[in-house]
């Protein structure tokens, strides 16, 4: 198992008020394997790794503890037509200036 794996999915989950059911209904997998994950008895497979990324916003480096990053930084863009995103880097970096 992977160092901290299980300890971020069960705090991403709780921080979502998603149980177990939820999160296993949107992986397509049974409950039995998110509590597994969350022990530490499982792994996820890098299909179920990306998927959970995905559901909680994050990055797989922060689900793999690679990063320390706060998961509310990530912003899914991929709902976002090109000159959306480029809109939203430009508000982006003005507001680091």
């Amino acid at each position: 198992m992977i160092q901290g794996l299980a300890e971020r999915l069960k705090k991403l989950r709780e921080k979502y008020h998603y149980s177990q059911k939820d999160v296993a209904k949107q992986l397509n997998i049974s409950p039995s394997i998110v509590s597994g994950y969350e022990t530490g008895e499982r792994t996820p497979s890098a299909e179920k790794l990306l998927a959970l990324s995905s559901l909680y916003h994050c990055s797989t480096d922060y689900l793999l503890g690679r990063t320390s990053e706060n998961p509310e930084t990530i912003i899914p863009v991929d709902h976002l037509n090109p000159d959306q995103i480029n809109a939203l880097l430009h508000l982006i970096s003005s507001m680091n200036s």
